[in-house]
């Protein structure tokens, strides 16, 4: 029996007393069955682990409960964002939350270390998905999809340190949207960029910028200051940071760590400096490092092209060509964006918030190909919307002006002022909800009236349908309004179309 050697010392009287118990009647003897001792084993380590003093309740760092006050703002949230994305033409799909570990690993460059990977089951290695537009390429890629516009929506899950204050879990969900196929250029990046600015505009969070670059640009740069091509990515990664520490810590690392020349970082901190509209890519078009690098002038034209159709949108004053915007991953090969709150005076009992970029994404057009035999590309362009910072940041100015949130959607109550009246309120709720109407009833076979009418208040159901002696002789139901308190009778058979009529003009 190798399990006895692992129950601490606690369990063994336990044990000994699970075994001295009579045989079972089909044991002979003094000899126990499997089963019985088996039983013994489990119901000591069992009570071995109930005894341990400091359990507590709680859950793993970097996740959250949603309580039905939250799930209501968050649901209000995805509506808005996938009801735009549906107005653009996107079909709904979704991926397992784990890939095989090959299909994530050397996709999102030193961010690879933050996947979680899971304990071998079965002969495969898996890791959880850590983004959704990995699994979007390799589904093209399995499926020979050539031409696409999908919307996703799905938890994602990343190994890294946790900033609750600021909206940064470790699992999290994300609301995507992308684009694949072979079309004319910069006319779908627009349309993304579009699509990021009804949506932020949609929630009203207030003023916002959404920062465009060119990874092309970025390439460009880097050669032309002289980044030896090797160390391209590790220096993008680094450049990614800006938006979270200052470029003399930024400069710090890149020489420090990633042992670039000083000189050289210092000409890309001339660059990184730089942010404005299309004059500036203008400017770029006559830069005398840049003008002299193809990838640069290809990236700086299809920018000039980009501005000609967010300006056709009504967006170009929403958009800011930002030199320092590189996007970390490493699967980017075009346009990328990036949008930021602008941070505005907060208001009496409100605290700043800071919670970083709100929605992103860029151009990909070599990802399907790394999955697919043949190396048969599919370009790609897509943006994420960080769900979970923007519901911070909802959440925060709801506590702050004492915004309460019903949490459920029920229209109507059911309600009797006196006993042995459950089978009328059965028969009555049950013609509401067939006939489609919310309506809710309390567990009880005698409840008092008071306690029926004040859990409508406290729930905020507007009417209450009350049936009682009176009622039911004269073929009537009262409908009782909870605001005004006002009631009225209503014939029994038109109940459900006067109910109706209520809800439609409330």
């Amino acid at each position: 029996m190798p399990l006895l050697g692992l129950l601490p010392w606690r369990a063994w009287a336990a044990l000994l007393s699970q075994l001295l118990r009579p045989p079972c009647a089909s044991c002979t003897g003094a000899v126990r069955c499997q089963s019985q001792v088996a039983e013994a084993v489990l119901t000591s380590q069992l009570k071995a682990h109930q005894e341990k003093p400091n359990f507590i309740i709680k859950i793993p760092k970097g996740t959250r409960d949603l309580s039905p006050q939250h799930m209501v703002v968050r649901e209000k949230i995805l509506d808005l964002v996938i009801s735009c994305f549906k107005r653009h033409g996107a079909k709904g799909m979704d991926t397992p939350a784990f890939e095989l570990k090959e299909i994530l690993t050397e996709k999102y460059g030193e961010d690879s270390g933050l996947m979680y990977d899971l304990k071998d089951q079965g002969g495969e290695l898996l890791s959880l998905r850590y983004d959704l537009t990995v699994p979007f390429a390799r589904y093209l890629a399995m499926n020979k999809v050539k031409k696409m516009k999908r919307y996703h929506v799905g938890k994602v899950w990343r190994r890294e340190s946790p900033t609750i204050v600021q909206g940064r879990y470790r699992e999290f969900c994300q609301c995507d949207f992308d684009i694949a196929g072979q079309f004319d250029p910069m006319i779908p990046d627009a349309e993304c960029l579009k699509i990021m600015c009804e949506i932020l505009s949609g929630l009203q969070l207030g003023d916002f910028l959404i920062k465009v670059n060119d990874r092309r640009i970025v390439d460009g740069m880097f050669a032309a200051c002289g980044v030896p091509e090797s160390k391209f990515r590790a220096i993008c990664s680094s450049i990614d940071k800006l938006d979270k520490m200052a470029w003399k810590d930024v400069r710090h690392e890149m020489v420090a760590k990633k042992g670039l020349a000083p000189e050289v970082a210092d000409r890309i901190g001339d660059y990184v400096q730089c942010h404005g509209g299309v004059s500036l890519v203008e400017q770029m078009f006559q830069d005398p490092r840049l003008s002299q690098n193809k990838q640069a002038l290809e990236g700086l034209g299809d920018l000039k092209l980009l501005f000609e159709y967010l300006t056709l949108f009504g967006i170009a004053e929403k958009i800011s060509f930002d030199l320092s915007l590189a996007r970390g991953l490493d699967y980017y090969t075009g346009v990328i964006y990036e949008a930021v709150l602008l941070q505005t005076p907060t208001q009496a009992g409100e605290e700043p918030l800071n919670v970083g970029s709100v929605a992103a994404g860029g151009r990909y057009d070599g990802l399907v190909g790394m999955f697919d035999p043949k190396g048969h590309k599919v370009p790609c362009v897509g943006l994420s919307i960080g769900v979970e910072r923007i519901f911070y940041i909802v959440e925060q100015r709801m506590k702050t002006k004492g915004e309460k949130v019903r949490t459920t959607e029920t229209q109507v109550f059911v309600a009797t002022p006196q006993k042995n009246f459950l089978q009328e309120r059965l028969k009555l709720i049950t013609e509401l909800w067939d006939a489609g109407i919310k309506a809710e009833m309390l567990y009880k076979n005698n409840p008092k009236l008071l306690t029926q009418l004040h859990y409508c208040e406290s729930t905020g159901i507007p009417l209450v349908v009350i049936i009682g002696e009176q009622e039911l002789k004269e073929g009537v139901i009262k409908i009782r309004s909870v605001a005004s308190r006002e009631e009225v009778a209503i014939k029994r058979e038109n109940l459900v179309a006067e109910i109706q009529n209520r809800l439609s003009e409330s």
